[in-house]
């Protein structure tokens, strides 16, 4: 098998294994929930994350039975190999939108080798959207994809994604001064790997965060962004990778704009 079929392979895979999890987590949506609270009153977990987990790593142990899978529950890793290939699942990405009947929530899952995906999908059944990325590009529904061509920030609009413990409320709210003071408008959807779809769709010209974000949350949606012509760092403006402090995606043309407002959330 050559590489790039391997690689459409893995693409493949990782595009059934998240409409797996997706169809399971719909059966549940806005039915009644038994929602168990894991680190905190917003960190929240239900029958249905768990269950979609179970569908998307049966689909995946079908064609590879001996990689490793790196998700958010049950017994998966939490680290991703550095070296060889690995899966990333996150079974419902936004569950506290899912829990309170939001439709912004997911099934993402990325195929990775040495740390780098090759392939990844999210799928929004409450959204009806599919974003796939593999070696035939981006896509959202069949149609491919493209960042924006905004260059200008105050006519921008911009998401401080993932969400910041109590304690931590002060950098939300010199998060919410930096990114308001320079561009046009600010959103929340509360779903990271669906703020980073609408990135690369050209929905959103930027998604930022101080906090180092779990691959899970993460990996599929900057792959789909790269791949859309859009740029992903961290917080010093290097190439962002699973295990970096902070992310800032853009579509590349607020991007300088977007990391001076990151850099001040923390001081």
């Amino acid at each position: 098998m050559s590489e790039r079929e391997s690689t459409d392979r893995r693409a493949g895979v990782a595009l059934r294994a998240a409409n797996a999890g997706a169809e399971i987590a719909a059966e549940s949506f806005r039915a009644d929930l038994e929602v168990e609270f894991k680190d905190g009153k917003t960190d929240v977990v239900t029958q249905a994350d768990k269950d979609a987990q179970v569908a998307v790593v049966d689909v995946v142990r079908e064609t590879y039975p001996d990689d490793p899978i790196v998700g958010e529950e049950n017994d998966a890793l939490k680290r991703v190999p550095e070296e060889g290939p690995a899966w990333i699942v996150d079974p419902i990405d936004g569950t506290n939108n899912y829990v309170a009947g939001s439709r912004a929530f997911g099934t993402a899952v990325a195929a990775v080798v040495d740390g780098e995906p090759v392939g990844a999908a999210m799928v929004c059944p409450a959204l009806s959207d599919t974003y796939r990325v593999g070696p035939d590009g981006p896509f959202l529904n069949g149609d491919s994809l493209s960042v924006s061509d905004r260059t200008d920030p105050e006519a921008s609009t911009v998401c401080p994604t993932f969400w910041w413990d109590y304690h931590q409320r002060d950098q939300y709210a010199a998060a919410a001064e930096a990114l308001v003071t320079r561009f046009g408008d600010i959103r929340r959807h509360g779903c990271a790997q669906l703020e980073l779809g609408m990135v690369a769709s050209g929905s959103l010209e930027g998604v930022v965060t101080n906090l180092r974000a779990n691959p899970w949350d993460t990996v599929a949606g900057v792959a789909l962004v790269r791949e859309a012509g859009g740029v992903v760092t961290d917080l010093e403006g290097e190439r962002w990778r699973h295990d970096s402090e902070g992310l800032v995606a853009s579509n590349g043309g607020i991007h300088d704009e977007l990391l001076e407002a990151a850099r001040e959330i923390t001081g």
